[in-house]
């Protein structure tokens, strides 16, 4: 039996709301290193200087507004909730099957594949039926469309906050390589007594752990931007991609444009935005996580 990773997410409430005073506190060190320590002051020396301090300033503080826009977008959007009272569309018979206690036999019945039709789906824990791509979070309950539990979020990541979740992912890695570039000749300059001697102790300090900082969560977000960027070319979730057999191809996979549009939307003009326009959320019921078109001829399982 393959080892399951998620069962692990109920250690997760001990965690709480502290990861939020992290990320502002690594947003804090950041800005304290490139605005008040270096090139704030940088402002004021004329010059081509003054130049490529005003340039980096505003880089930088147009990547932190749209970082925490989308940041505080993923923590306080619901990511989807199974509506109070929703049911697949089948006969009351085959509903009644799935809520009945299970006995051995049915057990063994439904490990083979033989009494359970593969379109209804019910959480026992939650007592309710699950629509397509829900599935349960030991912290959250079901969550449509769910991606995983973020501890950085304190949220899951599901059908309605995905898309500020990739936003977010996206101009963290450009705020933090920006930072990290910038900060490059400050941080050579520690190590080479070429610093201005006017420098604080605790400006020399900031600026070397907003470099070491920034370059470490550039990396590491690269990596989860890239494979997120994999997921949603193939309109699939992390549980998803983890569960699945790779050799058959995905239901809901639609062809790689209709597949980003699936989570972005098909408005250019919303697309860097954790928002959607009203046009796309009343025509596209996969934004709001219960309905999703699948390929034509396939008649595809649900996980």
């Amino acid at each position: 039996m393959a080892w399951n990773v998620f069962k692990f997410c109920t250690g997760l409430r001990v965690v709480g709301s502290v990861m939020i005073l992290v990320v502002l506190a690594v947003v804090s060190v950041s800005y304290y290193a490139v605005v008040i320590s270096n090139y704030g002051p940088q402002l004021l020396k004329g010059g081509s200087e003054t130049v490529v301090a005003a340039f980096v300033l505003i880089v930088f503080h147009a990547l932190l507004v749209m970082l925490l826009w989308c940041y505080f977008a993923v923590v306080v959007t619901d990511p989807g909730g199974v509506p109070q009272g929703w049911k697949p569309e089948a006969d009351d018979e085959d509903l009644e099957a799935q809520t009945m206690p299970l006995s051995a036999s049915t057990v063994a019945g439904l490990n083979s594949g033989a009494l359970q039709s593969p379109r209804i789906r019910y959480c026992r824990k939650c007592c309710q039926y699950k629509p397509p791509r829900c599935h349960h979070c030991s912290v959250c309950k079901c969550i449509l469309k769910m991606d995983h539990h973020c501890v950085w979020v304190v949220n899951c990541v599901g059908a309605r906050n995905y898309k500020a979740f990739l936003l977010f992912l996206f101009y963290t890695f450009l705020e933090t390589t920006l930072v990290a570039l910038s900060l490059l000749p400050h941080f050579i300059a520690f190590f080479s007594d070429v610093e201005d001697n006017a420098s604080t102790p605790g400006s020399l300090a900031t600026t070397f752990l907003g470099f070491v900082l920034d370059l470490a969560f550039a990396l590491s977000v690269l990596g989860f931007l890239i494979m997120h960027v994999s997921l949603v070319s193939g309109n699939t979730t992390t549980i998803e991609a983890y569960e699945k057999k790779a050799s058959t191809r995905w239901q809901y996979d639609l062809g790689r444009w209709r597949n980003f549009e699936q989570v972005f939307g098909t408005r250019r003009s919303h697309w860097l935005l954790p928002t959607y326009a009203e046009e796309d959320v009343r025509r596209m019921p996969s934004l709001r996580g219960l309905d999703y078109p699948v390929r034509a001829g396939i008649e595809g399982s649900e996980i």
